[in-house]
């Protein structure tokens, strides 16, 4: 399954230029892709600021970032906005995970780092 990654550097989220760049980086990566196959890739978002920093987006800025990037593929191939699996990756944790997932928009999770550790992951895969 394809999955398109996208995100922000800290720069340009401090610029308050995240949905901009995120709006950039959906138009380059499903341009010429017709409805039947963006509906079967899996979209990710992943500021760059996050990964392996320890830091996260917060619950809400990931929401925010997520419900643009739905609203974005509604526009673009209708209905199949609902049906899009949606992960967010940026230092996903065993201590943040339930938070995140309890977002509308956040579909699941793209762990990296701590996928290497088995308790932490374990967490993870267990947080419900």
């Amino acid at each position: 399954t394809p999955t398109v990654c996208i995100g922000e550097n800290l720069k340009e989220r401090e610029a308050n230029k995240t949905m901009k760049v995120i709006e950039t980086q959906l138009q380059a990566g499903l341009a010429g892709l017709s409805d039947n196959e963006i509906e079967k890739i899996v979209l990710a978002y992943e500021p760059v600021w996050a990964i392996g920093t320890g830091k996260t987006a917060t619950p809400a800025q990931a929401q925010e970032v997520h419900r643009f990037i739905r609203e974005h593929i509604k526009k673009k191939a209708g209905n199949i906005a609902d049906k899009i699996r949606i992960l967010y990756g940026g230092s996903v944790t065993a201590e943040n995970i339930k938070a995140l997932m309890a977002e509308e928009d956040i579909d699941g999770a793209l762990v990296g780092g701590a996928s290497l550790k088995p308790d932490s992951f374990a967490g993870i895969v267990r947080f419900a």
